[in-house]
């Protein structure tokens, strides 16, 4: 027990005057002796020592009385807390991501869990309150009730220990203040890493959303598996995170048309597969019917009438090899000698081939580098007999320099496979023993910043990179090296091109960094935006003279197939989804975590917290223990013989 006023407490002291008082009065009679009294003598002892019994109990009583009237003015409590004049922080994370969709015994998890918070939290308390995409700082529950009941799912995820982060952060920097985090969420997944985020002062309290069934199909991707003149093969991949399903229908629509629908038996994962027309616009989904996760019944994607790269080879050789890579039916190829050069033709193409030149002219050298400034890309392919100067006047701009040609045999042994012409599927696995190809005379590199795709034996760069300029250490004519023959031609040339030119892929996944090219030129003022229904989007853009480059990376944040517009002018569609990752209902086991405590229900941990700052006044007691003495002291005055 605690006093708000122990002050006061030192009126107590006061009570000792009554008791002396009553001391005094307490004075020995003296006797008298009397004849023929025996009688009376009896009934005067009587008297006595009744009268004495009287006083004693009177005193008590009202020492008992005023000690009460003290107490109760020096108000006492009683509080589970030892610093019972700190004051209380609450900060509240909720979990809205999309696996908070799921059905829990009273709906969905994140509905229930809003309900839970308004009916237990004081609408008028001081707190915060995080999600993954919105922050409430030092509110109530009554000025954002209709925030928390319109909250929506999001495709933003948190991890546990960003959020625990960003929910420390909403606490006020004082002392003196009991700290209370609460922690909602359903805790999907194994990242159970609390101990770097938590210190002594921070209360926490996990409560862990559970789900009554952890069954969930999603359809996870899809990709053109195969294509010709006339059709392309869409494969799409569903996965099963429950049991198994014997009939599954899957659904395609060309916008809200249904042009196709199959039926798959699906126990883990399946793929089946559809046919597309070629040279067509579709904008498509896949649908499936699922009663768990909404957010993956659906897969938009989309294919445009495919925009060709333009590739222009300034041959000093045989350009043969390069007319069988960059196809009609993808790149629009041409080829012109030094002397014949149109340098008017530059500005409109996305990748330049210089194809072993002796010599690189100074006005190309300058037109090459307002090209490559503007977004272009670069391929150089020197000749075995080269103006070294000249190359340097070029090469210099981007960290790279020929040195003196060696007429060494060297074989081509290194793959960087992380590097982007490789790391998009070109190889299964890493190969180690392929057949090397080699060269018998190579320039080496001197770079700083550049990196190397291709080594060879000696680790010197036989293709080296720097952003869209690549540069090749040997020529490739068949004097010099057999890399024509190579397997290894096919897909870096082909990716050089692809990669001058980044065209918008069958469907993005927000909250990725994703990036494409949009082949149009602009007037000063427009600007390219994406739209949907009644979502207009600017994203970030980068204008050159034949393509803007659009990024995105949180924004879209609605997954569907979107219009790239300029003004009125539809120049392309691009399609997103939602990440995949929370389509499997996987949760943490979080029993064996220390210094948090764990719960299932809301209700409970807030009136934990409640009781643990539950200050109990005890005056009002006191008040009554002083009328209850007040009355046995009249009733002991009147009654007592």
């Amino acid at each position: 027990m605690q006093f708000k006023h122990p002050e006061i407490l030192y009126a107590l002291f006061l009570l000792l005057i009554p008791i002396i008082v009553h001391l005094f009065q307490l004075r020995k009679f003296k006797k008298i002796a009397f004849t023929n009294v025996a009688f009376l003598k009896k009934a005067t002892l009587q008297t006595r020592k009744s009268s004495q019994i009287k006083k004693w109990l009177v005193l008590a009583t009202r020492l008992l009385l005023f000690a009460a009237i003290i107490l109760a003015f020096a108000q006492p409590f009683t509080s589970k807390t030892s610093n019972v004049n700190s004051k209380t922080e609450t900060v509240i994370y909720l979990d809205n991501s999309f696996s908070v969709q799921a059905k829990g015994s009273q709906g969905e998890l994140l509905k229930r869990a809003v309900q839970d918070i308004i009916a237990n939290v004081p609408e008028n308390e001081n707190l915060s309150i995080l999600t993954n995409d919105a922050t409430f700082k030092n509110t109530s529950i009554k000025a954002i009730k209709n925030e928390l009941l319109q909250l929506d799912y999001t495709a933003t995820s948190l991890p546990t220990k960003a959020a625990l982060l960003k929910s420390k952060t909403l606490f006020k920097k004082q002392g003196n203040t009991i700290k209370n985090l609460v922690f909602i969420s359903d805790f999907q997944g194994t990242e159970t890493n609390f101990t770097s985020t938590i210190d002594s002062l921070t209360h926490v309290h996990l409560i862990q959303l559970q789900p009554v069934t952890t069954n969930n199909i999603a359809v996870d991707s899809a990709y053109i598996s195969n294509s010709n003149a006339t059709s392309l093969e869409l494969t799409v991949t569903l996965k099963n995170s429950g049991r198994s399903t014997e009939t599954l229908p899957v659904s395609l629509f060309n916008n809200n048309n249904l042009i196709a629908k199959t039926s798959v038996e699906l126990n883990n994962t399946v793929q089946t597969t559809f046919s597309l027309p070629n040279n067509s616009v579709i904008n498509g989904k896949i649908v499936i019917d699922d009663a768990s996760l909404q957010f993956d019944n659906t897969l938009y994607f989309n294919s445009n009438n495919s925009q060709k790269i333009n590739v222009l080879a300034i041959n000093g050789n045989n350009d043969d090899f390069l007319k069988r890579i960059y196809t009609p039916n993808e790149f629009n190829y041409s080829g012109t000698e030094i002397n014949q050069l149109d340098y008017n033709l530059i500005s409109d193409q996305q990748l330049i081939i210089l194809n072993e030149l002796e010599l690189i002219p100074n006005p190309l050298a300058s037109t090459l580098k307002s090209f490559v400034s503007e977004g272009g890309s670069l391929l150089v392919i020197p000749s075995t007999s080269i103006n070294k100067p000249s190359y340097n006047a070029l090469l210099l701009d981007y960290n790279m320099a020929l040195n003196d040609y060696l007429p060494n045999d060297k074989r081509i042994t290194t793959i960087n496979f992380s590097h982007p012409l490789y790391n998009n599927g070109v190889f299964e696995k890493e190969v180690k023993n392929f057949q090397y190809p080699k060269v018998n005379g190579y320039y080496p590199i001197s770079s700083r910043t550049t990196a190397p795709a291709l080594r060879f034996e000696n680790g010197s760069s036989f293709l080296s990179t720097n952003n869209k300029v690549f540069v090749f250490g040997a020529a490739l004519n068949e004097a010099t090296s057999n890399f024509k023959s190579s397997p290894l031609i096919v897909p870096t040339l082909y990716n050089i091109g692809k990669y001058s030119l980044k065209l918008p892929n069958l469907y993005y996944t927000i909250g990725q960094d994703n990036s494409f090219a949009i082949t149009t030129p602009l007037q000063k003022d427009d600007i390219l935006s994406l739209v949907k229904d009644d979502i207009n989007i600017i994203p970030r853009q980068q204008q050159y003279n034949n393509k803007v480059v659009v990024k995105t990376l949180e924004s879209p944040s609605v997954a569907g197939t979107y219009s790239v517009n300029n003004k009125a002018q539809t120049l392309a569609t691009v399609s997103y989804n939602y990440n995949r990752n929370e389509s499997d209902l996987i949760y943490s086991n979080l029993s064996n975590l220390e210094q948090v405590s764990l719960s299932d229900s809301i209700a409970d941990v807030f009136n934990t917290i409640k009781s643990d700052t539950k200050i109990n006044a005890l005056w009002k007691w006191f008040v009554i223990f002083a009328l209850i003495l007040l009355i046995i002291e009249m009733l002991i005055l009147k009654y007592f013989k």
